[in-house]
C-alpha cells in the first residue's frame, strides 16, 4: 500500500512551496493599472526596479519604482512617458537592470535607461527608438545570453529581431496571424512563438525561417509559449471545448503530454524557473498561482501545488532568481496587479528549519552577465547563460558567540 502512495505522490523537495503576501505596507499600492483587455502581464522587475503599465491620458506610460519604495504611490510620481498611445508590454533587460524595452499600440518599440535611483521627473526621451512595425507592439522579448538582442510582435503579423546597438534589423518573420507570445531557447540559437491562427512555431532567428509547426491548442483563446531548458517547448490554451490546458511538445513539436486544468476562460502565463525545472502558472482574471515541476519521466508535468488568495490578478510577474531572499529559503517572488491599483508581493518559500544556506535549493542561475556579444551572436555562436551562485546573497544568521570560543581555544 506504502509503495503505491509512494507511486501517485510523487516525491519532490518543492511539495511543500509555501505562499504568503507581505502586509500591505511591504506592498505597493494606489497605481493606476492600466484598463487595456491586451493579453499582457502589464509589469515587470529586476533586483532594482519594478515597472507597471500604467494608464495614462492622450498617450502611454508606464510607472518604475524602486523595490524599497513600498507603501502609498504618490499620485504625481514621475513616469516614462514616451509613447503616444498605450503600452502594451514590457520587459527589463536581463544583463542591465536599469534598461528595459517597451512596445506600444503607436507602433514602436523603445529603449529606456533608468538613472541610479529611479526616476526623479517624467522621462520622454528614449536611448533607442526602433520603428519598423507597421500595426500596435504587443510583445517584447529580450535575448537571454546575447548582449542588445531583442525580439519584438506587432499586430502587423510580423516578428522582427533588433540589434539595439545599432538599431538595425537582424531579420523579419511574417506570420499568417498576430504573434501572441515568445520565447527563446536556453542558448538562444532559436525561439518559440505562439500566433492568433492557433499554429505554434518554431524560428530560426537569425534567417526567420520557421523551422517547425503544429497546432497545439484546438480552441481559439490565446496560447502562451516557455522553450524549456531540455529543449521541450510548454504551452498553455484551451480544447475545442474552452478546457484551459497545459502540454509539453518535443523539439519537432511533437505531444509527449496534455494536462487538463479547468474551465475558466482566462490567458494563462507561464512563468518557467530553469534551476529547479518548476513552472508556475498563473491565470489572468484567476485568484490563484500553480506550480508544477517538469522531469524527464512520465507523466512529465507534475502537478505540485496552488496558492490561493481572494483577489483576482489583473497583471503579474516573477522577479529574476538573483533577487531573490535566500535567507528565508526563498525560491520565486511574484508581484501580482489588482483592478483596485495595489500590487502584491508573494514570496514562496520552502520551509526549512536549518540557517545554512540549502545548496540543493539554489543550483547555479543564470546571472546578468552577457554570454555572447551581439556580433559573436550574429556570427552564428550559440551560448548558455553565465551562471552565478546564490551564495554570495546569502547572510548568515547564525549567533557568532559559538564560533569565536572555537577559534579562541585553537
Amino acid at each position: 500500500m506504502a509503495d503505491r502512495v509512494s507511486r501517485v505522490v510523487r516525491q519532490s523537495k518543492f511539495r511543500h512551496v509555501f505562499g504568503q503576501a507581505l502586509k500591505k505596507d511591504q506592498c505597493f499600492d494606489n497605481i493606476r493599472i492600466t484598463k487595456s483587455s491586451w493579453d499582457s502581464t502589464f509589469c515587470s522587475v529586476n533586483p532594482k526596479y519594478l515597472a507597471v503599465i500604467t494608464e495614462a491620458a492622450g498617450g502611454g506610460a508606464f510607472l518604475v519604482l524602486p523595490l524599497d519604495k513600498v507603501g502609498r504611490v504618490d499620485r504625481e510620481a514621475p513616469l516614462v512617458v514616451g509613447h503616444k498611445a498605450a503600452v502594451l508590454d514590457l520587459q527589463w533587460c536581463p544583463h542591465d537592470d536599469s534598461i528595459i524595452a517597451s512596445g506600444s499600440e503607436d507602433c514602436t518599440v523603445k529603449i529606456w535607461q533608468i538613472p541610479e535611483g529611479g526616476l526623479t521627473a517624467n522621462m520622454e526621451e528614449p536611448i533607442v527608438d526602433l520603428v519598423a512595425h507597421q500595426r500596435r507592439v504587443g510583445l517584447v522579448v529580450w535575448h537571454p545570453t546575447a548582449q542588445n538582442i531583442l525580439l519584438s510582435g506587432g499586430s502587423d503579423n510580423k516578428v522582427y529581431i533588433w540589434n539595439i546597438g545599432t538599431g538595425d534589423i537582424v531579420s523579419e518573420t511574417s506570420f499568417p496571424e498576430v504573434p501572441l507570445s515568445a520565447f527563446w531557447s536556453w542558448d538562444g540559437g532559436k525561439y518559440v512563438a505562439s500566433c492568433k491562427d492557433k499554429k505554434v512555431r518554431i524560428v530560426d532567428p537569425r534567417t526567420g525561417n520557421v523551422l517547425k509547426e503544429n497546432v497545439c491548442h484546438e480552441g481559439t483563446k490565446p496560447t502562451q509559449v516557455a522553450y524549456l531548458k531540455n529543449n521541450t517547448i510548454l504551452t498553455t490554451g484551451f480544447s475545442k471545448m474552452s478546457e484551459r490546458q497545459c502540454s509539453l511538445w518535443d523539439e519537432n513539436l511533437k505531444n509527449i503530454t496534455t494536462l487538463e486544468i479547468d474551465t475558466s476562460n482566462g490567458v494563462m502565463f507561464i512563468f518557467y524557473d530553469p534551476d529547479t525545472s518548476m513552472v508556475y502558472i498563473c491565470g489572468k482574471g484567476d485568484t490563484m498561482i500553480r506550480y508544477f515541476e517538469i522531469t524527464e519521466d512520465a507523466p512529465y508535468i507534475h502537478y505540485l501545488n496552488m496558492y490561493q488568495s481572494p483577489d483576482p490578478q489583473r497583471g503579474i510577474t516573477c522577479m529574476p532568481k538573483r533577487g531573490i531572499n535566500v535567507n528565508i529559503c526563498e525560491i520565486a517572488r511574484f508581484y501580482k496587479l489588482h483592478t483596485k491599483g495595489l500590487c502584491e508581493v508573494i514570496p514562496m518559500t520552502v520551509p526549512r528549519k536549518s540557517e545554512l544556506f540549502q545548496d540543493d535549493l539554489y543550483p547555479d542561475t543564470p546571472g546578468d552577465i552577457p554570454a555572447l556579444t551581439a556580433d559573436e551572436w550574429l556570427a552564428g555562436k550559440n551560448a548558455p547563460p553565465v551562471m552565478v551562485s546564490l551564495k554570495d546573497g546569502y547572510v548568515s544568521t547564525r549567533k557568532t558567540g559559538f564560533v569565536g570560543q572555537v577559534g579562541f581555544i585553537n
